[in-house]
């Protein structure tokens, strides 16, 4: 029993029915619903990393009780709120006419690209465009603030709710041009993140080719490209190149963004300019370009950071993936080239990530990149 959303002004009672469903169906033995419980619950996750599986046996998973306030709670997780008294809460309030079921109605119309609909509400309450999300998430911070726009970036909301119409550029012209803030924050990722941050580290809107004219209509109505915001992500430009929207990236740098950074100028391949930072550049900022070097491909650039010192098993700083050292994120994005200069000048074959614990190799089988894999086995990787 696959879970599939329900509307979003659903009655409390058609949530309680589906966590039964899923209650019944943990209990037949249904790998949807196994899956669900087990991906969702508390019980069958790491307690520093909230989101990581842990290490189970399909047998332990099993084994485990699981009762119908656990169905609840995996159910109320899998729409992300906090427990099942956040969604009672949330399912409440839709059911009344007021601001917070017209806000709801209004993302609903965004993530589906209904214009005439986002229209007539807009046109009906004005504050729409500038309202906040109130959900409470099982997020950090629980409660992410979201505007309408933020909504269009696909990112730091609802999971169930990422998603790109292919009109997202001209929904997005509709909100800009009614008065969305395009450089308000939303609280996510233990930060506060820009519509335009969120943006260029999103994959729906990459997948369906709306990430750029995005990018683009928002700098049109005045979204900033300078670093904005909180945490770890306040880089529209250093952002894009962590996640690997390299189109993005090059897209803020053909509008104007500037290119300040070691690590900004390494991950977009500028071999000259990281030529010319590298002796006034930080050791943070050496440490940033290295990863983003390796993890976007430029081998010449990592060369020139080895040169410069720059150590390749040293694990990657916080905001680059910082569970591995640059070979891992240089496998996984298929980087053969990068791979070689890194093993050429001592990257470990035995390093194992703190979060999978997998070694490179483990990462080539499992990236599916089977040159890479041969490559590694010639060289001794276990």
């Amino acid at each position: 029993m696959a879970l599939q959303p329900l509307p979003f002004n659903a009655p409390i009672g058609n949530y309680a029915a589906q966590a039964d469903a899923l209650l019944d169906g943990w209990r037949a033995g249904n790998n949807d619903a196994i899956k669900a419980i087990r991906n969702r619950h508390p019980k069958f996750l790491d307690d520093k990393i909230k989101w990581l599986e842990r290490h189970m046996t399909d047998a332990e998973v099993r084994a485990t009780p699981i009762d119908r306030d656990d169905a609840r709670l995996a159910l109320a997780r899998w729409y992300d709120f906090q427990d099942w008294q956040a969604l009672e809460d949330y399912a409440a309030s839709v059911q009344q006419a007021g601001p917070i079921a017209q806000f709801e109605r209004a993302v609903e119309a965004v993530i589906d690209g209904d214009i005439a609909t986002l229209k007539a509400l807009l046109k009906d309450d004005p504050r729409l465009v500038r309202a906040r999300s109130t959900r409470v998430n099982n997020f950090d911070p629980p409660m992410h603030r979201a505007t309408l726009l933020h909504y269009l970036a696909a990112n730091g909301v609802e999971g169930y709710r990422q998603r790109s119409p292919k009109n997202a550029a001209e929904v997005a012209k509709l909100l800009l041009s009614t008065g969305a803030d395009p450089n308000a924050l939303s609280s996510v990722y233990g930060g506060k993140c820009t519509t335009l941050a969120l943006l260029v580290s999103s994959t729906p809107p990459a997948e369906a080719g709306v990430q750029v004219p995005l990018v683009e209509m928002l700098v049109d109505f005045g979204a900033s490209m300078l670093p904005a915001g909180e945490g770890e992500w306040t880089s529209p430009v250093e952002t894009a190149l962590v996640f690997g929207k390299h189109a993005a990236a090059k897209a803020l740098v053909c509008r104007g963004a500037p290119v300040k950074t070691l690590a900004a100028a390494a991950g977009l391949g500028y071999t000259d300019d990281v030529k010319r930072m590298l002796p006034s550049a930080g050791e943070l900022d050496r440490h940033r370009a290295l990863a983003l070097a390796a993890q976007c491909g430029h081998p010449d650039v990592v060369g020139v950071l080895l040169d410069a010192g720059e150590d390749p098993n040293r694990f990657n700083p916080p905001g680059t993936h910082s569970h591995t050292p640059p070979l891992h994120q240089a496998i996984a994005a298929g980087h053969l080239e990068v791979v070689k200069v890194l093993i050429d000048r001592g990257a470990r074959l035995d390093i194992k990530d703190t979060i999978h614990h997998g070694t490179p190799l483990g990462w080539a089988k499992y990236c599916d990149q089977p040159a890479i894999a041969d490559y590694l086995r010639s060289r001794g990787a276990p």
